[in-house]
């Protein structure tokens, strides 16, 4: 079902319309680069080193490799040190943004990314706060089941990062979508109070609105024995701005609306996958069976 904007306590997505957003890459506060190439071998230059999120110039998040078959990937580095709020469309923000304001919303965080195809989505989020290596995490989990431990270290991928799962669903029988929220900065930098004010906010019915860019990326390991083989759907939103709401929404089992603003020309997507994520998120939501 699609929200409603009246009625955010409806389940689903509500796709805006694929957009042209952004400023050029140099005035981006945030962009998506690769790094230096990788050295070959015998020293000679191989591919793109590695795909990271920029966030003022310094590499914020590492994102899954450009091979698509190693392990779905955020991994939060050394620049991911503060939120990207905008003072100017705060009180837009206070509950789900009223129809007329949706385009101001857009335009103020589009000008923070760089220029490119977008597609805005409206959803209603129910977030779960995870650890990693605790209860819940898909690292030590889900991709754990399908990829084993990483070769080098003996452990499960580290995000480096608590994060939020708020949604999966079954894409088809050899395929599933997981959906995460992952802040710029942890939980633990948050201002208590601000947490508990919209914890109290919550519990009288107010449904706040967070703004995120957004990443699909579809990962499936190469051909061989892997456990449980199938293609894992990574839909990545880092928080631009809601990070004390999304925090109390997890506190008190409360929903928030996130506007996610997905860019259609960084993820490990092909164009007709990107086109069936709003299809895919109005599903109900399903987990997937792992093998014992």
């Amino acid at each position: 079902m699609l929200i409603d904007m009246g009625e955010p306590r409806r389940l689903g997505v509500r796709p805006l319309g694929v957009r042209r957003l952004g400023v050029p890459a140099a005035e981006a506060r945030l962009r998506f680069e690769a790094e230096g190439a990788a050295q070959g071998e015998a020293g000679g230059r191989g591919g793109p080193g590695r795909r990271v999120l920029v966030v003022d110039g310094e590499p914020a998040f590492e994102l899954s490799s450009w091979c698509g078959t190693c392990p779905f990937l955020f991994s939060r580095l050394e620049g991911a040190r503060q939120t990207l709020s905008l003072e100017s469309v705060q009180e837009r923000l206070a509950g789900a943004p009223a129809e007329p304001y949706v385009d101001e919303v857009i335009d103020a965080f589009g000008a923070l990314l760089p220029s490119g195809e977008y597609l805005p989505m409206l959803l209603r989020v129910e977030p779960r706060l995870v650890v990693p290596g605790q209860e819940g995490d898909y690292f030590s989990g889900e991709q754990l089941a399908t990829w084993g431990l990483d070769d080098f270290s003996g452990l499960p991928q580290y995000p480096h990062t608590p994060y939020y799962r708020t949604f999966e669903t079954s894409v088809d029988a050899s395929a599933h979508l997981y959906e995460f929220v992952v802040p710029m900065v942890p939980p633990t930098w948050n201002d208590r109070k601000r947490v508990e004010e919209y914890v109290e906010l919550m519990g009288r019915g107010t449904v706040p609105t967070a703004v995120a860019v957004s990443t699909l990326d579809v990962c499936e390991p190469a051909t061989g024995a892997p456990a449980d083989h199938y293609r894992h759907w990574g839909l990545t939103h880092f928080l631009l701005d809601g990070h004390h709401k999304m925090e109390a929404a997890a506190t008190a089992g409360r929903p928030v609306v996130l506007l996610a603003l997905l860019t259609l020309g960084e993820g490990l997507a092909q164009a007709g996958d990107q086109a069936r994520l709003p299809t895919l998120r109005a599903q109900g939501r399903s987990t997937r069976n792992l093998p014992r």
